[in-house]
């Protein structure tokens, strides 16, 4: 039986049941193709239905050309659409989920690289998307933005959609209506709370009354309460109050964060969680008809079940938690929420992906997004089942033998390191990444449930992976750190000079806490991401006076597309971490490195009883190219050096080969 009773319970909505409280929330997931949904979208989201999801919400689809955001969006003002959402969404209902599509517009903070449209607003304000500013819309532009809704909605209807959520969130554009400082209209649309509240009201009218009173409509909002101009608990709570009296919303959606705010959107692992519960608490007490879902931060079973259980929602919706574990649901149900891998909240193929506009996938779930060539997140049995030995409990290594034992292949790992995870796990002791060591727990449960041999402190050289009986051979040996100092933007050095008079360290080294650092260390990051970052991090949480030296315009630049960036500046800028950009290092001198300024050329030498050179690893891969009478293969770092999420894709993608 299900540990979680309130969060596996049904709920009815507007004559459908759902079957638990925990939704697919919308999301944008950039799969459409020239506009047109298709394999990928249509699986990705079939997935979840099929994972147990009570409520699947489509991505949001732009109403109106004004308000297309990213290149996979689907075709707005187009009944192109129709056929092909209609097979998703059969699926969907076939799966025992109910169907809903988020509607939206974005107001002034459109993407004109993508809509080649102004963006169109309230009152003309600025854009928190670009540099571009905003077009005041006219009393007749705002009529046509109202039908845009209304024949959205129609069409959605005509997809097969049981519903529509109507996206009021983030500061978009309904949202922008409703805050007086985006909204500085004088006429009907603008000025007391009435008129900033007609636009919504009027647009959920014409859904009602054009899609029937079996159709769902519901409302996402967010919570943003860091700056001043934003709306309060206050003000959102009586904004709520008026659309909730009128009976035409079925649930409303917080969220977290804002264009002002836009870090706690899709809180990374620097944010806390249940980030949306002291709005919804309110909320819920509030309303009488609508049901109330929190959003953002409900990461795992438990979360959710203590909002559920104190009363503070009475839906979930947990996104990143189901793209890392599309069967989460299902698992919470048969009781097996052990078995549930959880989101590491670390954005970089989700948020990460959809921030450089490519269709979003997960670091730890290779599956999602490609569920359309991969057969989702399930497992075929081999035909003939193969021994298997992996060297290696790397990412890559961890993933490719889980895979290949879920396919009935018979498993051995072997790791010359007392645990498993090799350098990602090393990122798991970085300050609140420990949701990456409870990830290392769930793939030794895994191994113990599929039967894979583990043996740990075990190196095996040329000889003995030969005369092992495998028949495969997988090499995930990982990378080392490059112990020669070269810096890609200083070739012309080649060594970096000084580095044989020692105290020079690799981030690993310094935290496995090998490194003989002293006082003062610099760190020298030329990665710009969280090896480098994180290690700095964490040294001065361990008190050293840290100065980081990066040969980019900022610290942190790689990690900006997951939104983590600026948290972990406040974090180490809180500590005393001294940020010295667009430089790089000239010579070490064992007490001190001397940087010189990429602009100008000049240098300055900095005391440092320690230097960590976080700079590109090299792959470890000692063996023949391949073994006598065995099928070999390389994954991961031992290929070539790269972020963790290439490591789990290849390990998958060999394990399904074989």
């Amino acid at each position: 039986m299900s540990q979680h009773p309130r969060l596996t319970s049904p709920l009815q909505l507007r004559g459908q049941t759902l079957r638990n409280r925990i939704v697919f929330g919308a999301h944008t997931n950039n799969m459409a193709d020239m506009g047109l949904p298709g394999p990928r979208m249509e699986n990705y989201l079939v997935e979840r239905a099929l994972g147990g999801a009570a409520m699947v919400v489509c991505e949001p689809v732009p109403v109106h050309r004004t308000g297309v955001l990213t290149r996979g969006n689907v075709l707005p003002e187009s009944d192109a659409i129709i056929p092909h959402f209609q097979k998703i969404t059969t699926r969907i209902r076939e799966a025992g989920a109910v169907a809903i599509q988020q509607l939206y517009h974005v107001g002034a903070h459109g993407d004109s690289d993508l809509s080649f449209q102004p963006h169109w607003s309230p009152s003309g304000g600025p854009s928190y998307h670009d540099s571009d500013g905003s077009h005041r819309m006219t009393e007749t532009e705002i009529e046509e933005l109202l039908e845009a809704h209304a024949a959205a909605a129609r069409r959605a209807k005509a997809c097969g959609w049981q519903g529509v959520e109507v996206w009021a969130a983030y500061h978009s554009l309904v949202d922008q209506f409703w805050t007086p400082w985006s909204n500085t209209r004088d006429d009907k649309w603008g000025g007391s709370l009435e008129n900033r509240t007609r636009f919504s009201r009027e647009l959920i009218d014409r859904i009602r009354r054009e899609c029937g009173e079996d159709f769902i409509v519901g409302l996402a909002i967010s919570y943003a309460p860091g700056y001043k101009v934003a709306l309060q608990a206050e003000s959102m709570c009586e904004i709520i109050g008026l659309h909730d009296a009128t009976g035409h919303v079925d649930y409303v959606t917080c969220g977290a964060g804002s264009y002002l705010e836009f870090d706690a959107i899709i809180p990374p692992f620097t944010h806390g969680e249940k980030l949306t519960t002291p709005m919804t608490a309110q909320l819920k007490a509030l309303v009488k008809h609508a049901k109330i879902t929190s959003e953002a931060g409900v990461r795992t079973p438990d979360n959710a079940e203590t909002i559920l259980s104190s009363g503070e929602a009475d839906l979930v919706s947990i996104v990143r938690g189901q793209i890392a574990d599309p069967h989460l649901a299902a698992k919470v149900t048969q009781g097996r929420s052990e078995d549930i891998r959880g989101c590491i909240s670390c954005n970089q193929m989700c948020w990460g992906r959809r921030s450089r506009d490519y269709w979003i996938s997960c670091l730890i779930n290779p599956s999602a997004g490609r569920e359309w060539e991969w057969g989702g997140d399930r497992f075929t049995p081999a035909t003939t089942a193969r021994n298997v030995l992996v060297v290696g409990a790397g990412p890559a290594g961890l993933e490719a033998a889980r895979a290949a034992a879920e396919r009935g292949h018979r498993v051995e790992v072997v790791e010359a390191l007392p645990v498993i995870g090799g350098q990602f796990r090393l990122a798991g002791q970085q300050p609140r990444r420990a949701q990456i060591i409870d990830l290392m727990d769930w793939y030794e449960r895994q191994f113990t449930k599929l039967g894979v041999t583990l043996r740990l402190n075990t190196f095996l050289d040329e000889d003995e992976i030969a005369s092992h009986p495998a028949d495969t051979v997988i090499l995930a040996t990982g990378s080392l750190p490059d112990e020669t100092g070269f810096q890609r933007w200083r070739p012309d050095l080649g060594e970096l000079p000084g580095i044989g008079l020692g105290g020079v360290w690799s981030p690993e080294a310094a935290m496995r806490r090998e490194a003989r650092l002293g006082d003062a260390v610099v760190v020298y990051d030329e990665g710009s991401n969280w090896r480098g970052v994180g290690t700095a991090w964490a040294l001065a949480e361990r008190g050293h006076k840290v100065t980081i030296v990066t040969p980019e315009a900022m610290v942190g630049k790689e990690i900006t597309r997951t939104a983590a960036d600026g948290a972990a500046r406040r974090y180490m800028a809180k500590l005393g971490v001294r940020f010295l950009t667009e430089h790089s290092l000239s010579a070490w001198h064992g007490n001190g490195v001397t940087v010189q300024n990429m602009l100008t050329g000049a240098e300055e030498t900095l005391p440092a009883s320690g230097l960590i050179m976080s700079t590109t690893n090299r792959s470890f891969d000692p063996w023949p190219e391949a073994f006598a009478g065995k099928d070999t293969h390389r994954i991961g770092d031992c290929s070539a050096p790269r972020l963790a999420a290439y490591a789990f894709h290849e390990g998958r993608k060999l394990a399904l080969a074989l």
